[in-house]
C-alpha cells in the first residue's frame, strides 16, 4: 500500500463509501507473535482501508489532528458543549 493510496483513503468521507466495500474490524485477526511491523502489515492487508471500516456493522471513519491538545482537555471541552 503506497503513501499516496493511504493519503487518498484518509481524505475520503464515510458517507461516500459503500458499506459493501468496508471490512468489519471484528473479523480482523492479528498474529501477536509477529514483530510490530509485520503485525501492522497484516492489519493493513486485512482491513484494506485503515481510515474507513465497520465495527460490528457500524461505519467508522478515523482521522487524526495535528494538534498538541491533551485528550483529557478535548473530552472536557466536548462534554461541556453537550450541556
Amino acid at each position: 500500500m503506497s503513501v499516496e493510496r493511504l493519503e487518498s483513503m484518509s481524505q475520503g468521507s464515510i458517507e461516500d463509501i459503500s458499506r459493501d466495500g468496508l471490512v468489519d474490524i471484528c473479523g480482523v485477526k492479528i498474529d501477536t507473535s509477529l514483530p510490530g511491523t509485520l503485525r501492522m502489515l497484516q492489519y493493513l492487508e486485512q482491513i484494506q482501508n485503515p481510515y474507513n471500516f465497520l465495527c460490528d456493522g457500524i461505519p467508522v471513519h478515523i482521522s487524526f489532528v495535528n494538534e498538541e491538545q491533551e485528550l483529557s482537555k478535548t473530552l472536557v471541552d466536548y462534554f461541556c458543549t453537550l450541556k
